[in-house]
């Protein structure tokens, strides 16, 4: 498959897209879908997985 033959989905809702060069929204394909994931950023809905072994090694050792 080349470039060409790529079908570009909007980042939040997965329809179809124009690329970046004929979409202002790009990688969304509204506004709308830009904001909702803005709005999910800003309410921290999007976290990094820790696992708790590598919060545990960026401790220090706790006193017995």
């Amino acid at each position: 498959m080349n470039d060409d033959e790529k079908v570009l989905k909007c980042a939040a809702c997965r329809v179809p897209i124009a690329a970046r060069s004929a979409n202002e929204d790009f990688p969304f394909c509204s506004e709308r879908c830009r904001l909702l994931d803005l709005s999910n950023w800003l309410s921290e809905s999007y976290r990094i997985p820790v696992s708790r072994q590598s919060t545990e090694r960026s401790l220090p050792d706790e006193p017995n």
